[in-house]
C-alpha cells in the first residue's frame, strides 16, 4: 500500500471544493493507494515546468497533482481543474 502525505496546499484546496468532489476524490484515493497506475486513475507523468510532477484523474474535471518523495512515498501537492497545470 502507498504512503500517501498532504501538503498543507493540497489541505487547503481540498476543504474548498464542493462536497461531490471531496467525495469522489476521496474514492480515487482508496484505488490510487492500492495501485497508483491502476487504469482508472489515468496516471501520468507532468512535463515542461511541472516534470517534477505526477497527475491522476478524481473525474473528468479534477485531478490531483503528486510528487514522489525521496522515501518513496507519495504527496499530494495540488488538486482542481486543468488550471493547476498553469
Amino acid at each position: 500500500m502507498t504512503i500517501v502525505s498532504y501538503t498543507p496546499f493540497f489541505v487547503k484546496k481540498f476543504q474548498k471544493l464542493p462536497e461531490k468532489i471531496k467525495k469522489q476524490a476521496v474514492k480515487k484515493e482508496v484505488i490510487f493507494k492500492q495501485n497508483i497506475r491502476d487504469t482508472r486513475l489515468k496516471t501520468h507523468k507532468l512535463a515542461g515546468k511541472l516534470d517534477a510532477f505526477y497527475s491522476f484523474s478524481v473525474n473528468h474535471q479534477y485531478r490531483i497533482m503528486f510528487a514522489l518523495t525521496e522515501n518513496g512515498e507519495v504527496a499530494f501537492v495540488d488538486i482542481g481543474t486543468h488550471s493547476i497545470y498553469q
